[in-house]
């Protein structure tokens, strides 16, 4: 049992956002944060998604998640979830969301529930990295670096970042499609495994696109070029709590045609690694 810590404001709203109001039978509603954003932020929506396809699953825990961006979204109205049961099994539970606005969809999502079972076990190692405790939190780093540093960096988030070398964002960055930063909830989550793989799934997409501008001259604000995630698949391997730290592991393989990939996996501090993530994004220069 984890013992209760302060919940920062941040992370008690996050828990807001993923408290979906149930309008009827299959379709819930959930509200934005009110705050200056062209569009809804695509984790947000990702994971209010899963928490309107887990509130209908009866038994297993999510393992996989194929989702689809198909419109920005409106951060000024409350986004609907319609969610079809395609099928329950009895090892598989098989779910289709579609986040609606306007009348049209702005995404969708298949996700799929697992029974646990026992099998096969062979994961690759965790990279050997600096200790959490060790390095600055987002705020911290935003203080020394000075600059121009995007006011996004400088909000309270209700997840704790501790980036390992230099942020996506520094002028020192070393043009790698790489990334590695520690994650975690900035305060103690319920014991609910669906809340802490929503959470997860949120936090996953706060940096996962940088791996793919590593290699580029290019920031979110040098009007540049164009940016938006395209998809985004989870893989649930086991049980992990996004309450602890997790390490963020990223990677782009490839960057194309106004496309580019990225990986990401999430071990926690024991080793395990507990997530692994893919995501497209548009990449279109301007």
């Amino acid at each position: 049992m984890h013992h209760n810590r302060e919940v920062s404001a941040a992370l008690d709203f996050l828990v807001q956002l993923l408290d979906l109001e149930t309008i009827e039978e299959n379709m819930y509603r959930g509200i934005q944060p009110d705050e200056e954003r062209q569009r809804v932020f695509g984790g947000q929506v990702a994971a209010q998604a899963l928490m309107a396809a887990g509130r209908t699953v009866d038994q297993g825990n999510v393992h996989s998640l194929h989702s689809y961006f198909l419109r920005a979204g409106d951060p000024k109205i409350p986004i609907l979830y319609e969610v079809d049961r395609i099928r329950d099994g009895k090892s598989f539970t098989t779910r289709r969301v579609v986040a609606i606005q306007h009348g049209r969809a702005i995404y969708n999502m298949e996700a799929s529930f697992h029974v646990s079972e026992e099998s096969f076990d062979h994961q690759f190692t965790m990279p050997v990295v600096p200790d959490p405790e060790t390095l600055p939190n987002l705020k911290e780093r935003v203080e020394t670096m000075g600059g121009n540093v995007d006011e996004w960096f400088k909000r309270p988030h209700p997840i704790d970042q501790r980036f390992i070398g230099e942020p996506p964002w520094s002028a020192k960055h070393s043009k790698q499609p790489y990334q590695q930063v520690w994650i975690k909830a900035d305060g103690t989550l319920a014991d609910s495994q669906l809340l802490h793989s929503c959470v997860a799934t949120y936090a996953s997409d706060m940096s996962l696109f940088d791996a793919i501008l590593g290699p580029h001259s290019v920031n979110w604000d040098d009007g540049h070029f164009m940016g938006a995630s395209l998809d985004h698949c989870m893989w649930f391997h086991r049980d992990f709590r996004v309450d602890d730290w997790l390490l963020y592991d990223m990677d782009s393989p490839a960057a194309h045609g106004a496309r580019g990939l990225a990986r990401g996996f999430l071990y926690d501090r024991s080793g395990r690694l507990c997530v692994s993530l893919v995501q497209e994004g548009l990449v279109r220069r301007i």
